[in-house]
């Protein structure tokens, strides 16, 4: 009888016992697992505290304090807004310095993707941030690091 009821029943009618109640539908402002997540929602409702988590994987060769020094990399303050490739200071490599790009939420939100996709070529060694969330949290965090920030879209 168990049998039966894991396994279809070879007899017309028979009753199936439910073992678990289905699983509810997912709220339609959470994507399921798999699906595309849409990275303005996530920068809108993205804890910069948890962006200044993510951060740590880029402290090693970013400064993010008002007025540092650039280390491997240039210093982020106010990088939002700020055109890409262009830092006073910080000798960009050639591919990173053509882009000509301000960065925008959108434009950091693909770099971050895979610094080696938006500008082949440059020298960043990062592999990036496959996840859309953290990279949200990540540019949120980079928002607030001026003393005006840029509005959310």
């Amino acid at each position: 009888m168990l049998g039966d009821a894991l396994v279809a029943p070879r007899t017309a009618g028979a009753e199936k016992i439910v073992f678990a109640e289905p699983k509810a539908a997912l709220p339609a402002a959470v994507p399921a697992a798999g699906e595309p997540q849409d990275f303005k929602v996530l920068l809108v409702a993205a804890k910069p505290d948890a962006g200044a988590k993510a951060f740590r994987k880029c402290a090693a060769c970013h400064a993010a304090e008002k007025g540092a020094k650039h280390k491997v990399g240039p210093a982020l303050w106010d990088v939002v807004g700020r055109v890409a490739g262009k830092a006073e200071g910080f000798n960009y490599s050639a591919p990173m310095a053509k882009t000509g790009k301000e960065w925008t939420f959108e434009t950091l939100d693909a770099f971050l993707k895979s610094p080696k996709d938006y500008a082949p070529g440059n020298k960043m060694t990062f592999i990036g941030l496959p996840d859309v969330a953290e990279r949200a949290a990540a540019i949120a965090y980079l928002r607030t690091l001026s003393d005006s920030p840029k509005p959310l879209p």
